[in-house]
């Protein structure tokens, strides 16, 4: 069987990253306290199911062709992700990812408003309706004591698994600032997915702002990333919280071995810069860090593919994620194709199913 983006899986894969979203702000109104309703509806706010610009609706990569001619993408309600994903696949889950708060207003009070409704939405409107589905949490980015609070509320739900944050960020994740919400997530047994994109407010390379599509959309899931792993490791995140695990959603991985090789190298020589890592660096990252497959930017030869595949243990390190509704190309299909049984059967399901504690 294939699924609608075209690759081929088999009975008990796990999906590590579909998309969903409400169609507009007023499906979440019944899921917000009297005040925030007067707020929303007076005020006449709205919610960007494109995600603040990140996916252009006529943008190639924004859909598939199956899910563009299907008319609504992200996914609007549960029975569209079990007709294009579920069921054509015959996965045994799939972890929903719901980034529409990523680039709501700046008012603190109103975006842990906002978070707490796009959870009871994805609880009550997804979960409850098809025991395949998993959820990944939001939480406010603005005010750490709101978002330890959201995630103390519904952290044990059994069917949220992650609590998924904005790769693009004021300050990196391995700041001090955010170690409470980190340790929160920890605590919950609750994987921590940092997905691309985020408020677009924030600088998308370290020399400033980005002026044109491409350049931005390169550098959420290239450049960024690379700064918040090297946060994570280098200011002692996983030494002060070694049950945390980290997923990188829709950042690629072409990326990854480079950064490994040269941390290695930089932390032997400047290393009492960190006295608290006990490993070095590539280590501690195949420990905590996992990625999903899609998108997957590799050469087109098979012997390269290879090649590239053994720099960084990938049958260990990946995760299967169609990232439905988008459309990334063939590079997936590339990955599968030069994997071993076994490690296919890591990737597809394996590696999810450990991560996420499926069972």
């Amino acid at each position: 069987m294939t699924t609608s983006t075209g690759t081929a899986v088999g009975n008990g894969t796990i999906d590590a990253e579909v998309h969903c979203t409400p169609a507009t702000i007023a499906e979440l109104v019944p899921y917000l306290d009297p005040y925030w309703r007067t707020y929303v509806l007076e005020g006449g706010l709205t919610i960007s199911a494109a995600q603040g610009g990140a996916y252009p609706p006529q943008a190639p990569t924004s859909a598939t062709p199956a899910a563009r001619s299907a008319g609504a993408f992200p996914a609007r309600e549960a029975a569209d992700v079990r007709a294009r994903v579920l069921d054509p696949g015959r996965l045994r889950a799939a972890v929903l990812v719901c980034t529409a708060s990523f680039t709501s207003n700046r008012n603190p009070y109103y975006e842990a408003a906002l978070t707490r409704a796009v959870n009871d939405w994805l609880i009550a409107e997804w979960l409850d309706s098809d025991e395949r589905l998993r959820a990944s949490m939001v939480v406010p980015t603005l005010d750490t004591d709101a978002a330890v609070a959201e995630i103390e509320r519904i952290g044990d739900h059994p069917g949220i698994v992650q609590v998924v944050l904005p790769v693009r960020t004021d300050a990196p994740w391995g700041n001090k600032r955010h170690r409470a919400l980190l340790r929160a997530a920890a605590e919950h047994d609750l994987v921590v997915g940092l997905h691309a994109w985020g408020r677009t407010g924030n600088a998308a390379t370290p020399s400033g702002i980005t002026h044109s599509y491409l350049e931005d959309y390169l550098a959420n899931s290239q450049i960024i990333v690379q700064a918040q792993v090297a946060s994570l490791v280098t200011e002692g995140v996983f030494a002060e919280l070694p049950r945390l695990r980290v997923a990188l959603l829709e950042c690629g991985f072409s990326w990854l071995p480079a950064l490994m090789w040269r941390f290695d190298k930089d932390w032997k020589g400047v290393w009492r810069e960190v006295p608290w890592l006990d490993a070095k660096p590539s280590d501690i990252v195949r420990r905590h860090v996992r990625l999903t497959s899609t998108p997957a930017q590799l050469p087109r030869d098979p012997v390269q593919v290879r090649q590239f595949l053994d720099t960084f243990d990938a049958g260990a390190m990946l995760m299967y994620a169609s990232d439905h509704p988008h459309d990334h190309g063939s590079g997936h299909e590339r990955l599968l194709s030069a994997l071993s049984p076994a490690e296919t059967e890591a990737v597809l399901a394996g590696n999810a199913a450990g991560w996420y504690a499926l069972g």
